[in-house]
């Protein structure tokens, strides 16, 4: 262990004799055995299993955040372990691809998520880029979480790679937290392949921010007793909601780390950044956290957005792309069984600044057409005064579709009725249920689009 982590408080425990998680059925091709030395197979060296401040694990950090390591990146090298160890690239590898992950190797150049392809291979230039495979990052998700909720029912996922558990009713069959998070990451890896970081504590957000000291492929737990000698010396942008002005404003009134921040009255607080964050912030920085494990996750928007390969001005390509993205957003909320009152457009320009527009509907809806008239009627009142690089759609304020009730207008129009458009879109699920959602779409949407290679906005070459 370094001097500076055994200054700080941390040190190694052994984990104590506890009772196997039940296994289930490891991955075809994983092979993994608990325990097993990781470090053969080239992966990064384990951050190893730590309790904060050096004392025994008295039982009290019962809240978990796992996370899964470095997670699309780990699943792509499982088929390529000869890539391990070397800075690979997950994402797109065209004009406008962006990274979707990173190996640690990578990470160490400054490559991060959300990155330019290109950009990443500036700061990497020895970077190996390879594809997304969504549909593999979802099966290994599935697995995983089925290891979290054979430890407890209380598991809240966060996204595909991580989540929080209550452990407190798993203790006397499993033991101490640290036990149950030490087992976890052996099955997880055993049945897949793959690692996880776990942080431990009597809190959601003490135990988030742990497992991202943990990384990678370690644990931290942070006892109750402990949790403000953790949080304190940390910079005060280590906090949930500090971004970078909240930052600029805190640092102005001399705050610097969380601990600076405990101290600071909280009408100070609340003069420079508001009530809301003031009293949030306050309450964070002295290790107060009442939130539990919420099992049953509520949707709150269905979106997709669409960036181009080459910038855009034509508005009837820009409209036929808004009528494939409501379609998209509509198939997805009638899978779910929930309609919309909100429809929101998105749009970000060629000079990357970015517009956002909304409006609330006569009455919910599921329905693509009626997403779609909505958001090109948002469209329409925006002013193209320069090319188009993203557009997106989103339905928003969502509520059971069975709640809704359509109310017809005496001057309706019967075959435009919401009624006719959905016996039409019901019927596209059904065949795309059986065939595929490429068998059958809108005539419109067959047309050569801006999803074709060719520049847009010039005409097709000669046959």
């Amino acid at each position: 262990m370094s001097e500076a982590k055994r200054a700080a408080g941390w040190e190694s425990r052994p984990i104590p004799s506890r009772t196997p998680i039940p296994e289930r059925t490891p991955t075809p091709g994983s092979s993994k055995a608990p325990g097993e030395d990781r470090a053969a197979s080239g992966a990064m060296p384990s951050a190893g299993e730590h309790i904060f401040g050096g004392g025994p694990d008295d039982g009290t950090s019962t809240m978990l955040h796992i996370d899964m390591d470095a997670f699309f990146a780990s699943v792509e090298l499982l088929e390529h372990p000869e890539l391990r160890g070397l800075p690979v690239i997950i994402g797109g590898a065209g004009g406008r691809g962006v990274v979707t992950s990173a190996t640690y190797e990578a990470r160490r150049f400054g490559v991060h998520s959300a990155m330019p392809t290109a950009r990443a291979l500036q700061l990497c230039p020895k970077a190996i880029v390879l594809p997304s495979h969504h549909e593999k990052y979802r099966h290994y998700s599935a697995q995983v979480m089925n290891v979290f909720r054979d430890v407890t029912p209380l598991v809240e996922p966060l996204s595909i790679d991580e989540a929080f558990l209550d452990v407190a009713g798993a203790r006397r069959l499993l033991g101490s937290p640290s036990a149950i998070g030490a087992a976890v990451r052996e099955r997880v890896y055993a049945e897949t392949g793959l690692t996880c970081s776990v942080g431990a504590a009597s809190t959601k957000f003490i135990a988030k921010m742990a497992s991202g000291r943990a990384k990678p492929d370690g644990m931290l737990v942070v006892p109750a007793a402990q949790s403000l000698a953790f949080l304190h010396p940390l910079p005060v942008g280590a906090l949930w909601g500090v971004g970078a002005s909240t930052a600029e404003a805190l640092t102005r009134l001399g705050i610097r780390t969380v601990g600076d921040l405990a101290v600071t009255p909280l009408q100070t607080l609340v003069s420079r950044v508001g009530e809301a964050s003031g009293h949030k912030l306050h309450s964070l920085a002295n290790g107060h956290d009442r939130r539990s494990v919420v099992t049953e996750r509520v949707e709150k928007s269905i979106g997709h957005e669409m960036t181009f390969e080459f910038d855009l001005s034509d508005p009837r390509q820009l409209r036929l792309e808004l009528l494939r993205l409501s379609d998209q957003v509509a198939v997805r909320l009638r899978r779910a069984g929930l309609a919309a009152k909100t429809v929101a457009l998105k749009v970000r320009f060629s000079d990357f600044s970015t517009i956002s527009r909304s409006r609330t509907l006569t009455e919910p809806t599921d329905l693509a057409q009626t997403i779609s008239d909505a958001a090109r009627d948002l469209f329409d009142h925006v002013g193209l005064d320069q090319r188009v690089r993203l557009i997106g759609v989103r339905a928003e304020n969502l509520v059971e579709a069975h709640e809704t009730v359509h109310q017809p207008s005496l001057w309706e129009d019967e075959s435009a009725a919401p009624s006719s458009w959905r016996d039409a879109e019901v019927t596209v699920d059904r065949v795309a249920a059986k065939f595929g959602r490429d068998i059958l779409k809108r005539a419109s949407l067959v047309e050569p689009g801006p999803r074709e290679r060719r520049r847009p906005d010039r005409p097709a070459p000669p046959a």
